[in-house]
């Protein structure tokens, strides 16, 4: 539970500036479900603080979250433990990277999820391996590395482990 709260914190803390002008209804703490209150029963004494904006778009996430799949959750769980092992340069650095992804167009954007998604099928040694051959090369090679790779996947679709 505490992951969802980190989770919940992180997603909604972005866009708290648009919560300054509330001209929302809010969610009162008692019109959540039973299963909503527990999720979130570590907000309750300060729930009637939090703006109205803020009340609503965690409510709609706690609904999310109790709707997805326990296999997902545990996803989720791992991913919220991973950024908070981050220090402020490395979350700077992912927010950057995500701002650039954003900036993609639509047909890039799709390219790099299809590619990403071929990598998670790899093997994990071939994963790790993968990573160590980047890691250890100068930028400029990073980036024709990358190049390379992303065109690879794109031609081949996912390697088996038949080598």
């Amino acid at each position: 539970m505490a992951a969802f709260l980190t989770a919940l914190t992180l997603l909604l803390g972005a866009p708290a500036l648009a919560w300054a002008h509330d001209d929302h209804q809010g969610v009162r703490w008692e019109e959540l479900s039973p299963e909503q209150r527990e999720l979130l029963k570590e907000l309750a004494p300060r729930w009637n603080e939090l703006p109205k904006g803020r009340q609503e778009a965690i409510a709609r996430s706690s609904k999310r979250w109790l709707s997805t799949p326990p296999e997902q959750r545990a996803s989720l769980q791992r991913r919220m433990e991973r950024w908070r092992s981050l220090d402020s340069e490395e979350r700077r650095q992912v927010r950057r990277r995500m701002q650039q992804f954003h900036q993609l167009q639509p047909e890039e954007q799709e390219r790099i999820r299809r590619t990403y998604k071929r990598f998670q099928q790899l093997e994990p040694h071939e994963r790790k391996r993968l990573r160590r051959e980047f890691r250890d090369l100068p930028p400029e090679e990073r980036r024709r590395w990358l190049e390379r790779m992303l065109e690879e996947c794109e031609q081949s679709g996912p390697k088996t482990d038949a080598h």
